[in-house]
This record gives C-alpha cells, structure tokens and sequence, in this order.
C-alpha cells in the first residue's frame, strides 16, 4: 500500500497494491496494524480503532455533504469506492489548523481503487460521477444524530470545485445547510 499527503497533510490518499491476473485480482483492503503504522511514519496520529462500515448506492449527480459530527461524537472516515466514481472532499473545520477552511478533492473509483483516510474534524462529502456508485465508509465513531452536523455544499467562501454534472441531485437537508459563518458559534 501506498501511503501519499495530500496538500492537507492530515489527508491521505491510499493506493492498496493489487495483484491481478487472467483469474482477476486481490487487494487488500484494509490492515489495522499496517495503517496504523504508515500513519504514524507520516508523524500523523492513529485512530484507536474504526466502530462502524457503512455503505451507501447513488445515482450519479447525487451529492452527498457535506457532512461532520462534533465532539464527543466527531468520526474519522476511510472511504472508498466499490462500484462506479465519485468525485470526495474533506474540508478541514479544526479552527486551530493552518489549513483552516481548505478542501481537497480526490476521485475514487471502482478502476482506481483509491481510499481517502479523512481523520476527525472534517467535514466530508462526495458527487457520484457514474450511477450505481457504491461508497463504503469505516469511521471511528458510531453515528449520533445530535452530534450531525451539515455544511452547505456550494459555500461560496470554501469556493469547492465540483465536477460539472449536467443535473445536481441533493437532499433537501443538505441543499438548506447553513454556510460557513455558522461555524463561528459552534464549539
């Protein structure tokens, strides 16, 4: 597997190595010590372990996000794509940060096989570029629903690039997320 900042440094993209043949192939998806111990030679914490999987189905256009919990609540994510594309962003919310309020933006794909590692104190979102696109989510804490908390996807101040998709489709919850401003209250 190979380990790679992202220019949030917090971030990191994961390229499993994957063994093919005329048979198909294997990867190995997920290896707790190897993770650990690849985060910590990024001098990056490690979480203490992942509590909940998660797996959604979207039609391409659908956007999901952004989304986050607070503290206590507040989840790390590994994410990946098994089925189709999506286009995912983190936006770094932890005030504190010299990339406070930065995105990034990584293409998952069921070709590509690319994880986003996206610790606590983002918020995270992504656009399925294909329909059929399955998203599988491991996140390090269970979902709580007082703890949920939306960001407003086209936030004029975070100024995300999304992909150009011919029709958006959005929740009502999250096309009525407030923007950024409404951080500056929230502890």
């Amino acid at each position: 597997m190979k380990f790679t900042q992202t220019e949030i440094p917090d971030v990191i993209i994961i390229e499993p190595t994957v063994f093919s043949d005329e048979r198909g192939w294997f990867m190995e998806s997920f290896n707790k010590d190897r993770f650990c111990k690849e985060l910590k030679n990024l001098s990056l914490n490690a979480p203490e372990d992942f509590v909940q999987d998660n797996h959604s189905v979207s039609k391409k256009g659908v956007l999901r996000g952004l989304h986050y919990q607070i503290s206590p609540h507040a989840q790390g994510k590994l994410v990946r794509v098994v089925e189709g594309a999506a286009f995912d962003v983190a936006v770094d919310l932890r005030k504190d940060s010299e990339t406070y309020l930065k995105w990034i933006g990584v293409e998952l794909s069921k070709n590509n096989k690319k994880m986003l590692w996206i610790p606590e104190g983002f918020a995270h979102g992504f656009l399925a570029l294909e329909d059929n696109t399955q998203f599988l989510y491991k996140t390090t804490n269970y979902y709580n629903p007082e703890s949920e908390r939306s960001l407003l996807w086209n936030d004029e101040r975070l100024n995300i690039r999304w992909p150009a998709i011919e029709l958006i489709n959005i929740s009502a919850k999250d096309a009525c997320a407030p923007n950024i401003l409404s951080l500056e209250g929230e502890g």
